[in-house]
Order: C-alpha cells, then sequence, then structure tokens
C-alpha cells in the first residue's frame, strides 16, 4: 500500500536515490547530486506555499520509505501535465500506477484541474502502461527536439479528464 504527501526537507537523501540509476534513463543524463536534491526538495517546497499554487509534487511512500515522486504543473486552463519516477529497485510493484491515481484524484478534486496529461519516451514502454492502468487514454505524439545530448524522438502522449461527477 502506497501514500503520498508533501516532501520535507529531510527528503533530499531519498530524492537523490530516486534520481539515480536506471531511474534517470529518459528523463537526465546524470543522477542527482546531494546539493541537487537538496536544492529540488527546497524548490518543491517553496511551490507548496504560492497562492495560487502552480505546482505539486508528492512523496510516494512505501511505510516510511520515500520510493519515488509524482507530480504535476499548472499549464493554464485548467490543465496540468503530470510526471512520475520511482526508485529503480521498487519498479514492478504497481507502485506508479497507484500514485498516479492517487494524484489524479488529488488534481480534479483540490487543484481546480480537469485535464491531467502526460507523456513518455517511446523506448520506455512501461510508463505508457503506467498511464492506460491510471485511466490515461493515449491520444498521439509529440515530437521533442536534440536535449540532454540525445537526438529528438516522437514521445507518446496521454491524458485524463474530470468526469463531471467528480470534484
Amino acid at each position: 500500500m502506497i501514500e503520498l504527501r508533501d516532501l520535507t526537507p529531510g527528503d533530499a537523501p531519498a530524492v537523490q536515490r530516486i534520481y539515480s540509476g536506471a531511474s534517470v534513463t529518459f528523463t537526465r543524463t546524470h543522477g542527482m547530486t546531494a546539493e541537487e536534491a537538496a536544492d529540488y526538495v527546497e524548490n518543491a517546497l517553496a511551490h507548496a506555499r504560492t497562492t495560487p499554487r502552480e505546482r505539486w509534487c508528492f512523496a510516494i511512500t512505501v511505510g516510511d520509505d520515500v520510493v519515488g515522486l509524482v507530480k504535476f504543473r499548472n499549464r493554464g486552463h485548467r490543465h496540468a501535465a503530470a510526471s512520475y519516477i520511482l526508485r529503480e529497485n521498487t519498479w514492478g510493484n504497481g507502485y506508479a500506477t497507484e500514485a498516479l491515481k492517487q494524484a489524479v484524484g488529488y488534481a480534479f478534486t483540490h487543484a481546480g484541474i480537469i485535464r491531467l496529461s502526460a507523456k513518455h519516451h517511446p523506448d520506455n514502454p512501461a510508463s505508457g502502461r503506467v498511464l492506460i492502468k491510471a485511466g490515461f487514454i493515449r491520444t498521439g505524439t509529440v515530437p521533442t527536439g536534440p536535449a540532454l545530448g540525445r537526438p529528438g524522438v516522437d514521445f507518446l502522449v496521454y491524458e485524463i479528464r474530470r468526469r463531471d461527477n467528480q470534484t
């Protein structure tokens, strides 16, 4: 059973472990340093204090262990972009799917969001399966230019919309 919670200042070492190894294959060119992880957490905490809030970042916890992050960023017009990342040694347990479902519920009931979108690298089909299991529907692709020292690829794009009875 997983739970989502706000990040705390003490989560920087966990964030550094999450952003390392195979977990960063499709997100970063390198793992986070301790300083980068501390800055990441500080930035997330600063965004949590803003009004209106534009970014949400939740720790995915199993017991007391922070195993990943799920986040969404307001893109305007009650639309937000969602993303998630898990520590490599926790893959395959359904944690990302359950965390994303909880984040979708939060976005639709507490954050005023009516549409969430997400994308994933085509070489990461597991991420697409997470999105589909969480209720997202594939809507197309979006080309990305060369980034992080890699050639451009077409990312697969998904979305989920709030139903009228979800408030």
